[in-house]
This record gives structure tokens, C-alpha cells and sequence, in this order.
């Protein structure tokens, strides 16, 4: 109630101000503008003034308002087009899980500019792309990615080596891992996709030179780690007699030197290892060279025990046989019941042409342990020192146990 008093004193003020001034000429306004003229009253002139001024407050404030819910309607907008985009992205990512390959390409490639990750998108699509077979899409859409997210590189480098790999393209992976090894030469999942190329390309070289970063770098478990060198080693020296067996087909009195040279290069726990021991040793004996095989043989089961070491003695021949089975026979009073050892001393018995004491042997390991291989041996030493009956049963025993043959009675004969 005051408020309108004083608004209804203020405005009778005002027109009685306005009154007494209009009583008073103050002259009048003209303005020149080229071939116009405008006269008017003092009076008149500054309303029309005041309207102008009143007039443009009024279209500046409304134009601010227009440009304020101008943005408001702009921002809206664009928050559904997000909305829409993370919608699209949840859909293709569910349509990616359920192998429906297409669709998900389709909404996540769709929905990729504006989503909040589009790299992301784009990397999903990638892979629905390379599920369905489209491999031109696949580079297209990992270059989109590329270009969509500064410093993605490595993420889409990786990618595309996971997807090349998967697609069985070796080489262009081994491109891919080896640019990336550039970029991040420790970088650890770069290093575990790069020794699965090796793998795949059988390149035991390279794998080689790999396997102290893949140690350093903790990239498998221990376990896994000395599996992988045992293969790679295995595989370096089956290639090194390889080489050594063509040299000796052109020359047969080629040196051994590349086979002998990788096991020095061997590590040392590798050279102790009884499996890369008995892989050597056999090597050497196939290219010709059974002394040497015999005296690595005889040197690491003076100090460590092997059944599988020992096996692979009986077969070869030293240099002098005789002394050969002296030692075995040596190694027999700390482990008589050996049945292993007790074949290989048969079978050094019979390098000796000691036809009795290998009899001997293989029966008392035959007693011992029933092999495949004792029995086979037992039967050809009774074939050839005329036992032909003996060496039939002990045939058919072999069949029967191979075979698994149920104890049924049989006819007399």
C-alpha cells in the first residue's frame, strides 16, 4: 500500500513537473540529413528522444532473451543427439556380445561422432567388421579411430595386430607389432603379441633375441617362460642339425661346428636340463658323431641321474664299448632294480656280442617292468639265437598287453 502511494506522489510529481516546464519555450530542434530536413519543438524532440532510447532497451533485452533460449534450445538439443549416441553405442556394444556382427557396426559406426568415446565405437566396429569377414572395413574404420582421438595410436595399433593375427595375416602383424616396438619398446602387451607371431612363424631367431625382454618385463609366469625357452632352444638346435646334415650331404666330412656352437651358446640351466641334454646328445648321434654324444652322456650321469638319459646310452656307441658297459655295470650295484638301466646294460651287452649276459638283462628288467621295448628286445635275441618259441610268447604277450586283452581261456594246442 505505501509502495503505490509513493508511485501515485511520484507520477503527480512528475506531471506537474512536466506541466510547469511546457509553459517555457526552449526553442526547437532541427536535423539535417543530405536532402532531409526535420524541425520539431524542444519539448517534443526529447520525447521522441527518450522513446528511442526506451525503444532500443527494449529490443536489446529482447534480443539477449531470444539468444539466451536460442543456446538453451541449442544445448538441448545437442544433449539429445548425445543421448541418442550413448543409446546407439549400449545397443551396437550388446549387439557385438551377441555375435549379431552387422547391426553392431552398423549402430556403433553410426553413433561414433557423437558419442562421448568415439574411439571406442570405432575400435568395436572394427571388430564386428573383421568378424564378418570385411577386412577393407576394418582398415577403414582403424584409420577413422586413428583420426577421431589424439594419441590413440598405440590403442589402434594393438588392435590391429590382435585382429590381424586372429585373421591368420603373420606378416602384416609382424609389420604392425614391429612399428609399434619402435614406439613403446617395453611396452608389455606389445611385446606378448610380438612372441606370438614368432610362435605362429615358427621364427625361433627372433624369438631368441625376444625372450630377455619377455623376462625383464614379466610378461608370462615363470613356468611359462622356461617352457618357451626349452621349445626355442629345442627348435634352434634341431635347425642348427639340419644345417649340419646338408653340409654333410655335400660334404661328408663337414665339421659339426654349427650344432656344437648353439649348445655353448645355450643358457647355463638349459645345458643342465636333462630334456636339452637328451635332444643334444641324440642330434649328435643321428649326424654321425656318437663318441662325443657318449662322453656328454657319461659326464652328467656320473652327477645326475636319468631313466630317460640312461635309455638313450644303451643306444649309442662310444668309442670303446667295452668300457662303456663297465661303467653301466658300475652304476648297476647303486641302482640293481633299475629296470631302465638294466635294458640299457642288455643292450650294451649285446654291442659287446655278450649274447647270454644280454639274455640275462632283459629278463631280470622284463621281471622288473613290463615295456613295449624290453619285450621287443628279448623277443628279436631269442629269435636270433634260435628260441623261435620263446620269441613267438613273448611277441604275443607284447600284442596282448598293448592291446589290452582280457584273460579268456584258450584252446590247447
Amino acid at each position: 500500500m505505501i509502495r503505490l502511494l509513493l508511485t501515485v506522489l511520484v507520477a503527480l510529481l512528475l506531471g506537474t513537473a512536466l506541466a510547469l516546464g511546457l509553459q517555457y519555450d526552449l526553442g526547437y530542434i532541427r536535423v539535417s540529413y543530405g536532402h532531409y530536413l526535420v524541425e520539431t519543438n524542444a519539448w517534443i524532440g526529447l520525447a521522441l528522444f527518450l522513446t528511442l532510447v526506451v525503444a532500443s532497451v527494449f529490443v536489446l533485452d529482447l534480443l539477449r532473451r531470444f539468444r539466451r533460449r536460442s543456446g538453451d534450445l541449442i544445448g538441448w538439443l545437442a544433449r539429445g543427439s548425445e543421448r541418442r549416441a550413448r543409446h546407439r553405442t549400449t545397443k551396437g556394444l550388446l549387439a557385438l556380445a551377441e555375435g549379431n556382427w552387422p547391426r553392431a557396426r552398423k549402430l556403433l559406426t553410426s553413433a561414433a561422432e557423437r558419442a562421448d568415446t568415439p574411439l571406442i565405437n570405432y575400435l568395436a566396429a572394427a571388430q564386428a567388421a573383421f568378424e564378418a569377414g570385411d577386412h577393407d572395413a576394418v582398415d577403414e574404420l582403424l584409420r577413422k579411430a586413428y583420426e577421431s582421438t589424439p594419441g590413440s595410436d598405440l590403442a589402434v595399433g594393438i588392435t590391429q595386430a590382435q585382429l590381424q593375427l586372429a585373421g591368420n595375416r603373420l606378416e602384416e602383424a609382424l609389420a604392425t607389432l614391429l612399428r609399434l616396438r619402435k614406439q613403446s619398446p617395453h611396452h608389455p602387451f606389445v611385446l606378448k603379441l610380438l612372441k606370438n607371431t614368432y610362435l605362429k612363424l615358427e621364427d625361433w631367431k627372433a624369438l631368441a633375441k625376444l625372450l630377455p625382454d619377455l623376462e625383464k618385463r614379466n610378461v608370462m609366469s615363470d613356468g611359462e617362460f622356461h617352457a618357451l625357452q626349452r621349445e626355442v632352444w629345442h627348435n634352434l638346435l634341431e635347425q642348427a642339425a639340419q644345417d649340419c646334415e646338408r653340409r654333410r650331404r655335400e660334404d661328408p666330412q663337414a665339421s659339426l661346428e654349427p650344432l656344437t656352437r648353439l649348445w655353448d651358446e645355450l643358457p647355463g640351466f638349459l645345458r643342465r636340463d636333462e630334456h636339452t641334454i637328451r635332444d643334444y646328445a641324440r642330434l649328435l648321434a643321428k649326424l654321425g658323431d656318437e663318441p662325443q654324444a657318449e662322453t656328454l652322456l657319461r659326464k652328467v650321469l656320473r652327477n645326475h641321474w636319468s631313466d630317460e638319459l640312461i635309455n638313450l646310452y644303451g643306444r649309442i656307441r662310444g668309442q670303446k664299448p667295452d668300457e662303456q658297459l663297465l661303467l653301466a655295470e658300475q652304476w648297476l650295484k647303486d641302482r640293481p632294480n633299475n629296470a631302465e638301466l638294466l635294458l640299457a646294460l642288455g643292450r650294451l651287452s649285446l654291442r659287446n656280442e655278450l649274447w647270454g649276459k644280454a639274455k640275462e638283462y632283459f629278463e631280470t628288467s622284463l621281471r622288473l617292468r613290463r615295456s613295449r621295448e624290453t619285450l621287443a628286445e628279448l623277443s628279436r635275441l631269442n629269435a636270433h639265437m634260435g628260441e623261435e618259441e620263446a620269441s613267438i610268447q613273448l611277441m604275443m604277450q607284447g600284442l596282448a598287453q598293448d592291446n589290452g586283452l582280457p584273460e579268456l581261456p584258450m584252446p590247447r594246442a
